[in-house]
């Protein structure tokens, strides 16, 4: 005998369902309920493994921010320096 959700074979049995027929629904019912199951398992295992790469680019933009971040301080530094050079040599 298959697996059959019981509440439901006796919600059709006590409709007046008969016997062969609230058992073979029973068990498709049953028949999808696993399906479903076992689908939202995957799904859950899919989206964890979407999470991770989610988090793996979040550090990589965040290392880009921080390597940005260092080169407008050094082009920034660079043009004041310049700045200060032609300043310097066109005032003598």
């Amino acid at each position: 005998m298959a697996l059959q959700l019981g509440a439901t074979r006796a919600a059709f049995l006590a409709a007046g369902v008969p016997e062969d027929k609230a058992a073979a629904a029973s068990e498709e019912l049953a028949s999808y309920q696993s399906q479903f199951s076992s689908l939202r398992d995957d799904m859950r295992q899919s989206f964890s493994g979407v999470d991770q790469k989610f988090a793996a680019v979040d550090q990589t933009f965040a290392k880009m921010r921080g390597d940005i971040n260092l080169l407008r301080w050094m082009v920034g530094t660079n043009i004041a320096l310049t700045a200060g050079v032609l300043f310097r040599l066109l005032t003598h």
